[in-house]
């Protein structure tokens, strides 16, 4: 009974720190890391500071759902993403967001 409360425990704190939201009704969620700024508005990520990097987008079960290679400083992409939680790679940085 202890291991599954420490476990329950740990995965919690482990995903709840960092999250976004992507909703329709949402404004906007920025979050700058060494330089990458990362927004999401709607149904649309923004990134600047990320010129070369890949942008990947996991599923909770790890799998990989779309890679993007960011070929600009400033970029815009629409997410196109069913309802759920995912996970958004961007060079050394990960959001953890929930599409509604």
């Amino acid at each position: 009974m202890k291991k599954i409360f420490i476990i329950s425990l740990t995965i919690a704190m482990a995903l709840t720190p960092i999250s976004m939201l992507a909703q329709m009704e949402r404004e906007s969620i920025e979050m700058s890391v060494s330089g990458i700024s990362l927004s999401i508005t709607g149904g649309n990520v923004h990134i600047v500071g990320a010129q070369g990097e890949v942008m990947e987008i996991f599923n909770l079960t790890g799998t990989k759902v779309t890679t993007i290679r960011i070929d600009s400083n400033d970029k815009t992409f629409a997410l196109n993403l069913t309802k759920g939680c995912y996970l958004i790679k961007v060079g050394k940085i990960v959001r953890k967001i929930s599409v509604q």
